[in-house]
């Protein structure tokens, strides 16, 4: 199994940065992908970022040239820069595992609160 804990959420103004952080444990030699997704209220969850365990990495669109995925291998802890934060970037930010024998592992989220 693989065990996921985040931190780095908050509140900020439009145009400011965040890091969230994803730590994991556990299980880790047998994980794939790691993603970071999020969820907007009345909204469904959606891939944000990933980095895979061949250093491959893709962000969606809408944050391409803001957010940045990127990780430290010597504390495995992946990690989400989020910088020019706007209003709709708002949401419930979720770090996920997904492992060689098809499974996802899940982090207990993260809220991520842009004011204008």
């Amino acid at each position: 199994q693989v065990q996921l804990v985040e931190s780095g959420g908050g509140l900020v103004q439009a145009g400011g940065s965040l890091r969230l952080s994803c730590a994991t444990s556990g299980s880790i030699f047998s994980i794939n992908a790691m993603n970071w997704y999020r969820q907007a209220p009345g909204k469904q969850r959606e891939l944000v970022a990933t980095i895979t365990s061949g250093g491959r990495i893709n962000h969606v669109d809408s944050v391409k040239g803001r957010f940045t995925i990127f990780r430290d291998g010597a504390k495995n802890t992946v990690y989400l820069q989020m910088n020019s934060l706007k209003p709709e970037d708002t949401a419930v930010y979720y770090c996920n595992a997904y492992t060689s024998d098809y499974v996802d592992y899940w982090g207990q989220g993260t809220q991520v609160t842009v004011s204008s």
